[in-house]
């Protein structure tokens, strides 16, 4: 049997030059109709797409969440970050998540599906979790997006814990939220493109 192989300690890891996230100007949080029809048409340009969630996080024991709040998607070239309360944004991510024609690309994504089901009643379709693929190619754990970061791209990728507990279901999202949602989903898809892989070699689930 292969010898697993160990991921990069955080020491080393903090050494490394930092991540370049994704633009402020490359940011789109689309309102209305016709901003949400733009981004469907962007994104259907796309084989393979960067996916995230954030959630309202949970400080009561027992209460359930009722997230996801905030969905994101991203290209190598712009980033829509869907608010749920807009009906246009929910209308757009039934369509986006169901269809076969993108995959969505992320790290840890049971959860996500597991959420987007419970609240949507939907269940996405055409999904690659790079964890998996890196459990595939011998890593002993999953390596979640800052590891492999900085295993594929030799950069490091900081992430606050201050802004991933904050409230995501309020109304409009502060400029820290929209550019910690918005990398999350950028890693993803740069993560992909950088493994320079045939479609074959991943495993995407629910593609057909």
């Amino acid at each position: 049997m292969p010898e697993k192989i160990e991921a990069p300690l955080k020491e080393e890891i903090a050494l490394l030059e930092p991540f370049k996230g994704v633009s402020p100007n490359n940011i789109i949080v689309p309102t209305t109709k016709e901003q949400s029809t733009k981004a469907v048409a962007d994104l259907f340009r796309h084989r393979f797409v960067g996916f995230d969630t954030e959630s309202k996080p949970i400080f009561v024991q027992g209460q359930k969440s009722d997230g996801p709040h905030v969905i994101q998607l991203a290209t190598l070239e712009k980033t829509y970050i869907f608010q749920l309360h807009y009906p246009e944004s929910l209308k757009c991510i039934t369509q986006l998540l169901e269809t076969t024609q993108i995959i969505k690309v992320g790290f840890g994504l049971k959860s996500d599906r597991a959420q987007l089901h419970r609240k949507l009643g939907i269940t996405p379709k055409a999904i690659l979790d790079l964890d998996s693929f890196f459990r595939d190619e011998g890593y002993r754990k999953d390596l979640g997006v800052k590891t492999a970061i900085a295993v594929v791209l030799h950069q490091r990728f900081r992430k606050s814990k201050k802004i991933s507990t904050s409230n995501w279901a309020r109304e409009q999202l502060t400029p820290e939220q929209l550019s910690y949602a918005a990398n999350d989903a950028y890693a993803a898809i740069k993560v992909f493109h950088a493994l320079n892989k045939p479609e074959s070699a991943f495993p995407i689930v629910d593609l057909t």
